[in-house]
């Protein structure tokens, strides 16, 4: 029986959610498939366990805040000639609770226990809170 895994990644340069959705509906209407990507160098050795319900926990602003199901990883040729990985993921973003990260570069994998938690219905239309609050409920773990 395959296991799941998830993935962590920083969102550099982005501010909220909402402007992440704005980049990739951007970006992906620039592939012939409309879904969202994020080309790597490293293809991921736990494949299986990533689409076996994986997903990708994007952190914004030194904080996860949101998730997305990765529906397949696909092979990417650059001009360089150099092989990557495009994660491709399902359009629609997650809200999570609010859980700190240092900064890395890269990804990681995320074990399922270790995610944190989808925020309920209804709560994902809420105005985010002020980031020194967001952050502040998040290092007491309230969030």
């Amino acid at each position: 029986m395959t296991k799941t895994v998830n993935l962590i990644k920083l969102s550099v340069g982005t501010e909220s959610v909402e402007t992440l959705a704005a980049w990739q509906e951007s970006r992906a209407a620039q592939t012939p498939d409309g879904l969202p990507r994020h080309v790597t160098r490293m293809w991921p050795k736990r494949e299986a366990e990533l689409l076996n319900g994986g997903s990708i926990y994007w952190v914004i602003k030194g904080a996860i805040q949101c998730r997305q199901k990765i529906r397949r990883l696909d092979e990417v040729i650059g001009a360089d000639g150099i092989r990557r990985c495009a994660i491709v993921l399902e359009p629609e973003l997650h809200r999570t609770a609010s859980a700190l990260r240092r900064p890395f570069q890269g990804w990681r994998y995320l074990k399922p226990e270790d995610s944190p938690r989808d925020l309920p219905p209804g709560r994902d239309q809420e105005d985010a809170l002020p980031e020194d609050l967001n952050r502040a409920l998040a290092e007491i773990g309230v969030l």
